[in-house]
C-alpha cells in the first residue's frame, strides 16, 4: 500500500512540475527564451493568494483566480519591459537579462518578507480508495493541473489565438506577413505561462504548508528541468518530463535517501539526454550559421 501512496504522491507533485514547465516551454517555444525569471513568478503568485486569503479574508479558491490575473498582467509587463526591447538581440542577453529579472524579483520580496511564512491549510483531509488513504490535496492537485493541461491543449489546437502562437513559433516572419500580430501573441503566451505559473504556486503552498523567497529559485529550476526532459519547446513533452520528475524525486525520498533526491534527479536528466539529446519528444534541429 506504500507504494501506491507514494505513486500517488509523485503524479501530484508531478503534475504541478508540469504545469510550470509548460510556462518555459511555451516562451521558449514562440520566443526561444528561457525565461528563468518564471518560477519567481510562483513565488509571486503564492504570496499574493497568502495575501488575499489572511489579510483579506478572501476565500481560497477566489484569491487563486485573482493571483492568476495577477501573475498575467505582471508577465505580461515583464515581457515588454525587459525581453521585448531585447527581441533582436543575441540571445545570452536575453538570457542574462532573465537571470537578472530572478535575482531582482527575488530579492525585494526577501527585503519585505525576509522569513519563511505558514501558507493557509486550505485543503485537509483524506478519501479512502481501495484501502488506500488518498489525501484532498493530492486529489485536487491532479484534478486542476490535468484539468488546466487539457484546457491549454484544446486552446492552443482549436483556437485561433491558438493557432497564431503555433504560426509565431514555426516562422514569425511568415506569420507577420499573414497578418498575425507578433507582439500581442508573445504577450499572450507571457500571460498564460504566468497565470498557470500562479496555479503552481498556490498548489506547491497548501502541499507543503510553507513558502519564502527563494521557491520559485528551487521549484522553478525543477520545473525547468522537466521541461528539458519532455523536451522543452512541446507540451506533452512538459507533460512527460513533470510527472518523471515527480516519480523520481518522491519514490527517491521514499526508498533511497532524502540527500540522494537533487543527485538522482540530475543523474536521470543527465542519462535521458545523452541518450535523447533534445529530450524525449524533442526534435532535433539543424540551424544553419
Amino acid at each position: 500500500m506504500d507504494f501506491f501512496n507514494q505513486l500517488i504522491n509523485g503524479i501530484s507533485i508531478g503534475s504541478v512540475y508540469a504545469l510550470v514547465a509548460l510556462g518555459y516551454t511555451m516562451v521558449y517555444g514562440i520566443v526561444k527564451l528561457i525565461n528563468f525569471a518564471h518560477g519567481d513568478i510562483i513565488m509571486l503568485g503564492s504570496y499574493f493568494i497568502l495575501i488575499l486569503t489572511k489579510s483579506m479574508g478572501m476565500p481560497f479558491w477566489l484569491s487563486v483566480i485573482a493571483s492568476m490575473l495577477f501573475c498575467a498582467i505582471f508577465g505580461v509587463l515583464i515581457e515588454k519591459i525587459a525581453y521585448k526591447p531585447l527581441r533582436k538581440a543575441p540571445r545570452i542577453s536575453a538570457l542574462i537579462t532573465a537571470i537578472g529579472v530572478s535575482i531582482l524579483l527575488q530579492n525585494i520580496v526577501t527585503l519585505i518578507k525576509p522569513d519563511p511564512m505558514p501558507f493557509p491549510n486550505a485543503l485537509t483531509g483524506s478519501v479512502r480508495f481501495l484501502g488506500i488513504d488518498i489525501g484532498y490535496v493530492n486529489i485536487i492537485t491532479i484534478i486542476i493541473s490535468f484539468g488546466l493541461m487539457i484546457i491549454l491543449n484544446l486552446f492552443i489546437k482549436y483556437t485561433k489565438a491558438g493557432k497564431a502562437m503555433r504560426a509565431v513559433s514555426e516562422d514569425e516572419g511568415a506569420s507577420t506577413l499573414m497578418g498575425i500580430n507578433v507582439n500581442n501573441t508573445i504577450a499572450l503566451t507571457f500571460a498564460i505561462g504566468s497565470a498557470l505559473a500562479a496555479v503552481g504556486g498556490g498548489l506547491y503552498g497548501v502541499s507543503y504548508k510553507l513558502i519564502e523567497p527563494t521557491i520559485g529559485s528551487v521549484f522553478g529550476l525543477k520545473a525547468f528541468i522537466a521541461a528539458v526532459i519532455g523536451g522543452i519547446g512541446t507540451i506533452p513533452g512538459a507533460v512527460i518530463g513533470g510527472l518523471i520528475m515527480g516519480l523520481v524525486e518522491t519514490f527517491t525520498k521514499a526508498y533511497i535517501s532524502t540527500n540522494l533526491t537533487d543527485v538522482i534527479v540530475f543523474a536521470v536528466l543527465i542519462i535521458i539526454l545523452l541518450v535523447k539529446p533534445a529530450g524525449l519528444l524533442g526534435k532535433n534541429v539543424k540551424e544553419k550559421v
